[in-house]
């Protein structure tokens, strides 16, 4: 199979920005985009080009604190000093194996930086990791590891980027690392999720294979957690076919503290202004014809100074893809948005 050189990153080319997204007209379907995004070709695509960058990677077992342990995979060019440490947040149910985590590391290793790829609690093959059911308000953890990757590497600058819940995970760990005592210098989300409730929406009443797509694969992790934990027997094969509103009621009822779904959504709800506190500068990438994230809720967002957001016409969810090989914009503007805080 030939193997296709990415795009590079000329380092003294003109920024990118959300116009610059021009994708072929046949790939200007939100839902070509979006179903692509997760293919096996694309999948293969960001396996080949993290190989050509000739890192190795290497498993590290990461503090979440309390006794949480988070799984992370670090990929590094041996014998080459590294100018930065950026740590990369999957979308839910994806894993530091997908491909835009791939892809996304290779062109951050392209820029001098190692990675860290983290994979959220019973993503991954870390089910055996954590007693307790993965959900979206766990953002403590995810603070808590970024703080001992900040401590492992302590004199390289710490950037951060994220995807779809990985976006909302990122920007809210940019929000609490000041205060956390973690280091982090900039973030970047990807088509990330503002309002939980309005995006739940989307998928029950947009085309029927988003909601396919993530009850299937939550079901199957639900599955294999309930296998190695014999004492979540409340997690049966009745609930795991619930409809995914129904079965975020029974993880929030049953595995939370939250009382309600609506309590729920609003604790990891980065809509309106609840970002107004933030301190880190962040970029933030939007499509305007994402299917699963709803535009209307970047319109009316109230973001700091320090945070700039951009919106492409085109992308879908989490795609931007460029050609047919798979490559894609979005990791190219990730990487060249977290390169500025290398020195010179």
């Amino acid at each position: 199979m030939a193997v296709f050189p990415p795009p590079t990153l000329d380092a003294d080319a003109p920024m990118l920005t959300a116009s610059d997204y021009q994708p072929p007209r046949w790939l200007r379907n939100p839902h070509l985009q979006s179903m692509l995004s997760s293919s096996r070709m694309r999948l293969q695509r960001g396996l080949l080009l993290l190989a050509a960058t000739g890192a190795v990677s290497e498993e590290l077992i990461l503090d979440g604190g309390e006794g949480v342990r988070l799984q992370g995979w670090h990929s590094h060019v041996e014998g080459r000093e590294p100018r930065g440490i950026a740590l990369l947040l999957h979308g839910w149910e994806g894993s530091a194996e997908s491909s835009y985590m791939r892809m996304a590391a290779a062109r951050m290793l392209e820029q001098g930086f190692d990675v860290v790829r983290l994979n959220f609690r019973d993503h991954g093959n870390t089910h055996h990791l954590n007693p307790g059911i993965f959900h979206s308000n766990l953002i403590d953890e995810v603070v808590h590891a970024a703080g001992d990757v900040a401590q492992r590497w302590p004199d390289l600058p710490l950037v951060a980027a994220g995807y779809s819940l990985g976006g909302n995970f990122v920007l809210r760990l940019a929000q609490r690392a000041p205060a956390a005592g973690v280091p982090l210098q900039h973030v970047a989300a990807v088509c990330p999720v503002l309002d939980p409730g309005l995006t739940m929406e989307n998928i029950e009443n947009g085309p029927a294979m988003y909601d396919w797509y993530f009850r299937r694969k939550w079901a199957g992790s639900l599955r294999r957690k309930r296998d190695l934990f014999p004492e979540l027997s409340d997690c049966d094969d009745r609930v795991l076919n619930l409809d995914i509103r129904s079965l975020t009621a029974w993880l929030v009822e049953r595995h939370t503290t939250f009382g309600s779904l609506q309590a729920y959504f609003d604790g990891y709800s980065i809509a309106g202004d609840r970002l107004s506190t933030l301190q880190v500068p962040a970029d933030i990438l939007m499509a305007q014809d994402d299917p699963v994230i709803p535009y209307a809720t970047f319109r009316d967002w109230q973001l700091p100074q320090q945070a700039r957001l951009e919106t492409a016409c085109w992308g879908g969810h989490c795609g931007f893809l460029e050609n047919w090989r798979g490559d894609g914009f979005s990791e190219r503007w990730v990487a060249q948005r977290l390169r500025r805080v290398l020195p010179g």
